[in-house]
């Protein structure tokens, strides 16, 4: 009997694994449990965690009553079918961003299936027929409860986790330390670090070997594997990206790379449930600022209120940017957008000229950025001229007001974009186009309580600059759909639709004068 007991448990191991597969892609999306992040969105998604069909385990009761080759028999049936029906589930559903099988996430399946083993271990080890129901019970709710499973295994791989990551970290610091004349020059801010890091590089690179982080590795350990697999001796400067979900993260990243210069981009309302209060959000992010040396120099936007209004507990020289602010040391005038880029002038602070500069880039949002590039720039000894040939070399960046053609249409993609500030700029930048206008949005999300209201302004801010507005997902997008409704916006042209797929297929046979705004295609954890 014991043997017929362990061959019935072989149809669960492809199942386990295809749930392991699905519970660890939600960790890995949710930065493998960093703030309780994993716990939060089980809590916030009960729906998706416990209405699975393999709660019917619980049918194994009648175990008691019945045959036990017969209760075999069913335990193998119902998880074979199970099973398939799982493996055409997940086959039909969009992912935006797939489980990447890291080494970390490898050492996560090995001590997943350990668990498992170890159940089936010890059940084969105390091993009665009599109890094969109650066997049979615990297998299912573990099961079931998978997404726990691979919680706990997470929780017991932190510690070979510290000791590599601290070995990685010993190595990175060491590297550093032998590079002492190489620069760091660090980026934060509440949105706009990915486009600012990328233009930066474009703009330092006509006069230095500068190297940024690739992708967003923006992290600890993102910042630890470009040290240690990406930088080498020739490299005069590394660009730092910096994220946070709270208080005392940047201040980490800077006490690894130690930064010289620091440009701080916009503070906003990202990530606000996770820092808890704007006030926590400034601080945060001027960690970076107040990292830097007394001759260090720190890149600030005067046209931020938050950045104005900060106490800087610092003595390093400051050089401030601006477009609207005339009291900046760098400003951008006479800001002209065309289908085809951007140009402004830019005025140096005792330099009465303005110099005329050209980028392929679209949206305000862009013109920040690279003001910011040319004030460190010009900070670090480059010429106004090599300044205008680094800005025009300035390449699109990928899924941020990226204009791209797609058939006959033109797609602005701005779908890693999902910040109040940068949405509206880039519905403005949408405006300023020729022809139809159509906006394809998901909405933003980790705004904390200020989630629904910032959502519904979007759809009021969309009024008189779209034409048509595409909406992904019913519930995720209500503020935006109740918004649109409040400036009576036209019914007929707002669609609700589950992904950007089915979206591509309605708008595809549009005219070749059309122009469509990508909006923040979010992760799979919020779809």
């Amino acid at each position: 009997m014991l043997i017929k007991f362990i061959v019935s448990i072989i149809p669960v191991i492809p199942y386990i694994f295809l749930k392991s597969k699905k519970s660890l892609h939600m960790l890995q999306q949710n930065w493998y449990n960093d703030g309780n992040r994993y716990l939060k969105w089980i809590n916030n998604n009960k729906k998706k965690v416990f209405n699975n069909i393999d709660i019917l385990f619980i049918v194994f009761i009648f175990g008691l009553f019945i045959n036990k080759l017969l209760l075999m028999t069913l335990f193998i049936i119902f998880y074979c079918v199970i099973s398939l029906l799982y493996l055409k589930k997940i086959k039909n559903e969009k992912q935006v961003k797939p489980l990447v099988f890291t080494k970390r996430v490898k050492r996560l399946v090995i001590t997943t299936y350990l668990i498992y083993i170890l159940l089936i271990l010890i059940s084969s080890l105390t091993f009665n027929e009599e109890y094969l129901t109650y066997y049979y019970l615990i297998f299912g709710l573990a099961i079931y409860l998978n997404y726990f499973v691979v919680y706990l295994a997470n929780i017991l791989n932190k510690p070979i986790e510290k000791m590599i990551n601290n070995n990685f970290k010993r190595k990175a610091i060491k590297k550093l330390n032998n590079m002492s004349n190489m620069k760091v020059i660090g980026i934060t801010g509440s949105y706009g670090k990915t486009s600012s890091k990328n233009i930066l590089n474009d703009i330092l690179n006509v006069k230095y070997n500068s190297f940024p982080t690739p992708k967003n590795f923006n992290t600890p350990l993102g910042l630890i594997i470009t040290i240690n697999n990406y930088l080498d001796k020739f490299n005069d400067l590394f660009i730092a990206e910096m994220g946070a979900f709270k208080k005392g993260e940047i201040k980490e990243l800077c006490d690894l790379v130690h930064p010289t210069y620091g440009i701080l981009t916009k503070i906003g309302v990202a990530h606000l449930e996770s820092f808890g209060s704007q006030e926590n959000i400034q601080q945060g992010k001027f960690e970076l600022i107040e990292s830097l040396p007394s001759d260090g120099i720190g890149i600030l936007n005067f046209d931020d209120p938050l950045q104005v209004n900060y106490k800087l507990k610092n003595n390093c020289k400051i050089v401030t940017i601006g477009i609207d602010n005339k009291d900046v040391d760098v400003r951008a005038t006479d800001i002209k957008l065309t289908n085809s880029g951007t140009t402004f002038n830019v005025l140096f602070k005792g330099d009465k000229t303005k110099y005329k500069f050209e980028t392929k880039l679209l949206g305000k949002a862009n013109v920040y950025n690279i003001l910011a590039g040319i004030a460190l720039g010009y900070n670090l000894n480059i010429s106004i001229e090599q300044l205008m040939i680094g800005v025009k070399k300035v390449k699109p960046v990928e899924h941020r007001l990226e204009l791209k053609k797609m058939g006959n249409i033109n797609i602005i993609d701005d779908a890693y974009n999902a910040n109040p500030d940068g949405t509206k700029m880039a519905l403005d930048v949408l405006n300023s186009m020729p022809g139809k206008k159509i906006v394809i949005s998901s909405g933003m999300i980790e705004l904390g309580s200020k989630e629904y209201e910032l959502n519904e302004e979007l759809g009021e801010y969309m009024k008189d600059r779209a034409d048509q507005v595409i909406l992904l997902g019913k519930e995720l997008t209500k503020p935006i759909y109740d918004g649109l409704i409040k400036t009576k916006f036209k019914k007929e042209n707002i669609f609700v639709l589950n992904d950007i797929k089915e979206a591509i297929e309605l708008i595809k046979n549009e005219k070749e004068d059309t122009y469509v705004l990508i909006q923040s295609d979010l992760p799979d954890i919020f779809n």
